[in-house]
């Protein structure tokens, strides 16, 4: 009796697994009838519902509880531009020909801007030119002082080499700067990497100084008045003789607003309109126009980083050297010769920090010349091959 009850169940389970599997089957088919019957549905055409919009806006900010929540775009999904379009355009920067001119944004700035409101609203005041210095904490009150000859016209900014940025907020003004900082390296240094052509783009004049300047006499609106009435590209204020006195050049003098030209010892020049005697300025305290800067950029070479033979070469960016370079006289300042950045140096085979600074120094300024040269020779010899 007990066997053919067993048989009976071992039936009944097998009926009902093949019931489930037909109906699988059914279902599926009944499924995909159903689904081609209807138009394909993008995800990227849906419109979320303003609730979900919210709370993804809720999560974003941290704030469950606030009813000011700002909502996304009107637009956000739309499907008005489903696909991404194929866009080439050559003119465009290197990079970004695959984008629409129209939002090309190939040029920047360092204007402070807030993080609310209308991005139109954010600046009262543009400033029109760049002042960089090259700092350490102990020359604070140095840098003060020269600051403080600068109007809201221009724009600080502040390469410290110290690595210390906080101790300076005892100054009102440095709330406004541009703070930069890597320890022990050289304005060229920071130049090359920070003040790109296209990110100082805005500013019509861009100062490029060592810290222990002297301002006591100079004052920078009238510099600029000067720097455009004698149309100068490249400039630097006059030097009080003294001891750090290197070149006639940059010697101010008493009886002029500006000059371009000067003696040097003999030998020196062996052409008047060549440095040091003409179309030059020294690297402690240069001040370049837009277009000139964005060629001498190019020219800083990325590892040679003192700048040491620049001032000589500096003619190559300006166009004639001897009537757009030149010393305005009548906004002098001094140089104080203070030599902080060679204590950032390190003592090597028994020579002290400022000495290896100097030997770099000096190093840098031959392999400069060296480059140069080789790159003049190597563009006239393809030259003249080109033309034979």
């Amino acid at each position: 009796m007990g066997t053919p009850h067993h048989r009976s169940g071992a039936l009944k389970k097998s009926n009902d697994g093949a019931r489930l599997i037909i109906t699988t089957i059914v279902g599926m088919v009944f499924g995909y009838f159903i689904g081609i019957s209807f138009p394909f549905v993008s995800l990227a055409k849906i419109n979320l519902p303003s609730s979900l919009i919210q709370s993804f806006d809720g999560a974003f900010n941290g704030d469950h509880h606030s009813s000011d929540r700002r909502s996304f775009p009107e637009n956000l999904g739309s499907g008005s531009t489903p696909l991404t379009p194929k866009i080439y355009v050559p003119t465009n920067p290197r990079g970004a020909e695959s984008l629409p001119p129209g939002i090309v944004v190939s040029e920047s700035d360092f204007y402070l801007r807030r993080l609310w409101g209308e991005p139109s609203e954010d600046l009262k005041r543009k400033p029109k030119y760049l002042v960089a210095f090259t700092v350490g904490l102990d020359q604070r009150n140095n840098i003060d002082a020269a600051v403080k000859k600068f109007s809201e016209d221009f724009q600080i900014m502040l390469f410290h080499y110290d690595g210390r940025t906080s101790e300076w907020d005892q100054f009102e003004w440095s709330k406004s700067a541009v703070h930069v900082s890597v320890r022990r390296q050289t304005k060229w240094w920071y130049a090359k990497r920070f003040l790109h052509p296209d990110v100082v783009a805005a500013y019509d004049y861009i100062f490029i100084w060592d810290e222990d300047l002297g301002v006591e006499h100079f004052n920078a609106e009238k510099y600029i008045q000067l720097v455009r009435k004698h149309g100068l590209e490249i400039s630097q204020p006059g030097l009080e003789p003294n001891n750090g006195l290197t070149w006639q050049m940059t010697k101010r003098r008493g009886d002029r607003e500006v000059h371009k030209k000067t003696e040097e010892k003999p030998g020196w020049c062996s052409d008047p309109h060549l440095p040091p005697c003409a179309a030059f300025v020294e690297i402690m305290a240069p001040v370049f126009s837009r277009e000139a800067w964005r060629c001498v950029w190019h020219m800083i070479q990325n590892d040679l980083v003192h700048g040491w033979g620049l001032d000589f070469a500096l003619r190559r960016c300006a166009e004639p050297a001897h009537e757009k370079i030149g010393v305005v006289d009548s906004q002098w300042i001094v140089h104080q010769v203070i030599p902080s950045l060679g204590s950032q140096g390190q003592s090597e085979n028994g020579k002290s920090p400022w000495q290896g600074v100097r030997e770099r120094c000096r190093s840098e300024w031959a392999q400069f010349q060296d480059r140069l040269a080789n790159a003049d020779k190597e563009y006239f010899d393809k030259l003249e091959r080109t033309s034979n």
